[in-house]
């Protein structure tokens, strides 16, 4: 029986995909820091069995069209909105991601572009290089105490939950918006519902954590900047979509809110010319959330045995369309 075709759109290490070297032929695009191209990935899906993409991967309709043989795709990333799930689910392609390896991870990564912001810490670091620190001076370089303000959490999922634990360490107040209420967190976190409204107006800092869908896109627009407080400190560790930038640049520069930090843009990578990248009160990082070793290392080796398990024909550890289960391939 001929092995199957497992093609894989970034150099991973030889290390952790020999389980599927094991069960098929693995093909891997041969760069780790450049995107595959659109066409080797449209001629590689017509002989796959499997893909182990990435989230800068647009996995759609033509996509699927291609894989005639294609029964997974496994997305190394919690977050799918990369990939047209209804349409794989209609081709019968499983659709796979990596939740909970990562989440206290990016929770790190929230809080310490939540400090960063605070206390203008990139900001302080250009100062000294440029070799502009010429004396101490009262308020050179004041930020804003994080320790017993008000964080307000919209998406108080696996990562919100990790990120509200670590504002208990800081003594914080903790306010949440979710499409449900999550009790149990209300209980262990002493986290308090509110409308998304009314944790805009309250919070002093606002944290972005929701998946991008399309009720969430633009869900931070003109009107959601003009309720926070002029204080307050807005971070994104989403997806970009979900900020209409353009009103969150308008929003810095007229003083409407006190900073940003963003972890995730709506086009990536981000020109050195976007607007918001002009910004003192910005902190910008490309996209690393969940940028640990361990992490990434755990997050492919779930890829991999979501490949694995669905080629041997069984229900892989973390499922996105579980319609699949009634119209796989066989």
């Amino acid at each position: 029986m001929e092995k199957p075709y497992i093609f894989i759109t970034r150099k991973l290490p030889e290390e952790v995909i020999a389980p599927l070297t094991e069960i098929g032929q693995v093909t891997m695009w041969p760069h780790e820091d450049v995107p595959v191209a659109r066409e080797v990935l449209l001629a590689e899906a017509k002989k796959a069995d499997a893909l182990l993409t990435m989230l800068s991967d647009c996995i759609d309709r033509e996509v699927m069209e291609a894989g005639t043989n294609l029964k997974v795709v496994a997305n190394m990333a919690v977050g799918f909105d990369n990939i047209d799930v209804p349409v794989a689910t209609e081709y019968g392609v499983a659709v796979c991601n990596t939740p909970d390896v990562l989440n206290n991870t990016t929770a790190d990564l929230t809080f310490a572009l939540l400090l960063a912001t605070a206390r203008r810490l990139v900001e302080a670091a250009e100062y000294m290089k440029a070799g502009e620190w010429k004396s101490w001076s009262p308020f050179l370089l004041a930020g804003t105490d994080v320790h017993h303000k008000t964080i307000g959490i919209v998406g108080l999922g696996k990562i919100g939950q990790a990120v509200a634990k670590r504002a208990k360490g800081f003594e914080m107040s903790i306010l949440y918006h979710n499409r449900t209420r999550n009790e149990e967190a209300e209980r262990q976190l002493g986290a308090v519902y509110c409308t998304f409204p009314e944790l805009l107006q309250a919070s002093d800092f606002v944290v972005c954590l929701t998946p991008l869908t399309a009720e969430t896109r633009h869900l931070f627009n003109r009107q959601a900047f003009q309720l926070m407080k002029r204080s307050a400190i807005f971070i994104n560790a989403s997806r970009g979509a979900v900020v209409d930038e353009e009103a969150l640049y308008e929003a810095l520069v007229n003083g409407e809110i006190a900073g940003a930090g963003l972890d995730v843009f709506a086009e990536e990578p981000v020109d050195p010319s976007h607007p918001l990248l002009s910004l003192k009160n910005v902190v910008a990082l490309p996209h690393i959330g969940s940028a640990s070793k361990e992490t990434r290392v755990k997050m492919m080796e779930r890829s991999c045995r979501n490949i694995i398990a669905v080629l041997k024909g069984e229900t892989p550890e973390a499922l996105v369309n579980t319609e699949w289960l009634q119209h796989k391939r066989a």
